[in-house]
């Protein structure tokens, strides 16, 4: 039952998140946390944090580490399964069918209405882990934090990837020193 459920939940994750990674960790945080409760919200924070810092898809990775924490490796490889297999078949002919057609007005339009609603998705999903931030380090710890990465990204153009090991590190080596 657990690995028709792994299968199924990331499944459907990947299918719907439309636009890559970013798109689907919203629905995999429904799936893990929400629906199937493999997971804490605190959990699967943290869980995203480390998956964010490793190289690779981030889809795959919480997958991989889902499956492992629910069903051992076999749990790994059908998590896995579920988040490349189906979606690599599903692009491969999307991207026929669209190709085909992409000089329709109704292509043009799917593509560019769905944008919105992946950013909604990501305000949603900033706007549930604030909170997990909020309650772990505080309110101005966490929005000292978020300044400075926003500055760092938008305004020093640093790339995102050393930010977010500038964050790991700070987290790891800093943080403690106040947090008791």
């Amino acid at each position: 039952m657990i690995l028709w459920e792994l299968f199924s939940g990331f499944f459907v994750a990947n299918i719907l998140g439309y636009g890559g990674g970013p798109a689907s960790i919203p629905l995999m945080q429904q799936e893990v946390v929400n629906h199937y409760g493999w997971m804490t919200n605190e959990q699967f924070v943290d869980m995203l944090a480390v998956a964010n810092a490793l190289p690779g898809p981030i889809a795959t990775k919480i997958a991989a580490f889902a499956g492992y924490q629910q069903a051992g490796w076999i749990g790994l490889i059908v998590a896995t399964l579920a988040t490349v297999a189906p979606s690599a078949i599903a692009i491969i002919i999307l991207l026929k069918v669209l190709n085909h057609f992409k000089q329709s007005s109704v292509v043009k339009g799917m593509t560019l209405l769905v944008q919105p609603v992946i950013a909604i998705l990501m305000i949603q999903l900033t706007w549930d882990f604030s909170h997990v931030s909020f309650d772990s380090i505080g309110y101005w710890q966490s929005l000292l934090i978020a300044g400075i990465a926003l500055l760092a990204i938008t305004k020093w153009k640093v790339h995102p990837a050393l930010v977010i090991v500038a964050a790991f590190i700070y987290g790891g080596v800093v943080l403690p020193q106040f947090i008791i």
